[in-house]
């Protein structure tokens, strides 16, 4: 059995009982397009329709129906290669994938083979400790969905529904440069944000708008790629951080037991935590890719790619690299910030009304906590980005303490309001006055002479307990510098 995960600078190194195991994924993601039609067909693609209530003839593959290519699909596809910073292939071809299933009506899936719309790009992917790895990018071709079996709407029987079948679908291949399942997860995550951005897909795992075909396999470091595993169709970063462990662990034990790993396609189950049999895996002469006669090839002008170049948004990475240099931010910040449009867009409005820094110390700390605890997202925020932005100022201009602020962002979030008018109306405003503080510190020494002595014999930590006693006595309201300093000068004078 294996005895120890232990994560480094170079991925995931597993101590077997036989010596050390290194970690390999490549990720073969499947992300819906977002488009109001199917691929080949005009059927529509709403989500969470009545059972083969989307189906053309053409998805149906009636005989004499043949398909016809959606432009804005291509154009999808396009827009995303280049927002993966991808080669964009003028010239591509669509072939057909000979397969039998179920939910497959045409016998073959039309898919791309070795003439993809888009060839290499890479993705930057920021780790939680800091570091970044650049994930190539192989390919992304166009395919059609295929239908679904419905195994659990009768005791015995399988229903199909076609709603799917020829929906379009972006298949992004990465190389195997994923060293853990921590990585699987950031990359996708990172993926799922350009997409997103990009507006080419909704990135809703939970609906199946990406899924992910998971390559796991292991070797002795710095030896050739081991046989691989590939676990289909996971729809979770949860589940994938799961079926890559425990695939990972289950190739190991079978190699130190003197057996061999099967290139095969498994399915993960949540319930079990395990990954079990499916088949054998395929290799493409197992498809019999041929050109689809019924499709010429795909032919791109330079003129349309320019066009769809000039109305790329600013991706994430951009746009984390500008709020590090013109907001001051740390990259870990910058990263949480940008993580979706909507957020970042937040953020900038809060920051131009107020201290960029502080914005995002109280929103990834103050608001996303309040948020994650009430399960609502930032567009659903009871405080408005312009809200925000005024307590932020608040507390710049020393109008109230950091303590006060807390209180009002309560207030805010529960009640709603305008944090000026709050502090107005409860009398919240920080007291600077310099003779007020005085007579507070004064009394706060007066009633405690025994830690008086303590600190003038040498207890220095104390002044911070002396401190909190006079904001309690304010109420909050001190400044807390000017109280720290005026105890500091009175208790050195005594």
């Amino acid at each position: 059995m294996t005895e120890k995960l232990e994560s480094t600078a170079k991925g995931t190194i597993i101590e077997g009982m036989t010596g050390p195991w290194e970690l390999i994924i490549g990720l073969e993601v499947h992300a819906q397009v977002n488009s109001n039609s199917k691929l080949f067909s005009g059927a529509a693609t709403d989500f969470g329709s009545d059972p083969n209530t989307q189906v053309s003839l053409v998805d149906a593959a009636l005989p004499g129906m043949l398909p016809v290519i959606n432009e804005y699909c291509v154009e999808q596809a396009v827009r995303t290669g280049l927002g993966l910073k991808a080669q964009i292939n003028k010239e591509s071809v669509f072939a057909r994938k000979n397969y039998f299933y179920a939910d497959l009506p045409q016998g073959y899936q039309i898919s791309q083979f070795d003439k993809p719309i888009v060839g290499r790009g890479q993705v930057i992917v920021d780790l939680k400790n800091g570091t970044r790895r650049i994930v190539g990018i192989e390919r992304l071709h166009l395919e059609q969905d295929a239908g679904k079996s419905m195994h659990d709407q009768h005791p015995s029987l399988t229903y199909v529904d076609l709603n799917r079948s020829g929906v379009a679908l972006m298949e992004i291949v990465s190389d195997p440069d994923i060293r853990s399942a921590e990585e699987a997860a950031a990359y996708v995550e990172k993926l799922r944000t350009i997409l997103v951005y990009l507006g080419t897909c909704d990135g809703v795992m939970a609906r199946g708008s990406m899924r992910a075909d998971v390559n796991v396999s292991v070797r002795r470091p710095g030896e050739e790629l081991g046989t691989r595993a590939e676990i289909k169709n996971v729809n979770s970063l949860r589940f994938m951080r799961q079926a890559i462990e425990f695939e990972a662990q289950r190739q190991i034990d079978i190699l130190e037991d003197g057996g061999s790993i099967v290139q095969e396609t498994r399915l993960f189950d949540a319930s079990k935590g395990e990954t079990r049999s499916m088949r054998s895996k395929e290799n493409a002469h197992d498809y019999r890719y041929f050109p689809d006669p019924d499709l010429p090839p795909l032919i791109l002008d330079d003129g349309m790619i320019e066009r769809i170049k000039a109305t790329l948004p600013e991706l994430p990475d951009e746009k984390k690299a500008r709020f590090e240099n013109d907001y001051g931010l740390s990259a870990y910040d910058a990263g949480v910030l940008v993580a979706d449009q909507e957020t970042a867009a937040y953020y900038e409005n809060v920051a131009s009304a107020s201290d960029p820094k502080l914005a995002a110390n109280w929103i990834i700390t103050e608001l996303f906590g309040r948020l994650n605890k009430s399960e609502k997202t930032i567009t659903d925020s009871p405080i408005s980005a312009a809200n925000l932005g005024k307590l932020v100022g608040l507390i710049k201009d020393n109008t109230i303490s950091g303590r006060i602020a807390k209180d009002v962002f309560e207030i805010m979030f529960n009640e709603g309001g305008d944090p000026e008018q709050i502090v107005e109306d409860k009398g919240l405003k920080q007291v600077t006055d310099t003779g007020e503080i005085e007579g507070f510190a004064d009394q706060v020494i007066a009633d405690n002479p025994e830690k008086v002595a303590e600190y003038k014999g040498g207890k220095d930590k104390l002044l911070g307990w002396f401190v909190g006693q006079l904001m309690k006595a304010s109420r909050g309201k001190a400044n807390p510098q000017m109280a720290n300093e005026l105890l500091k000068k009175k208790l050195d004078e005594l």
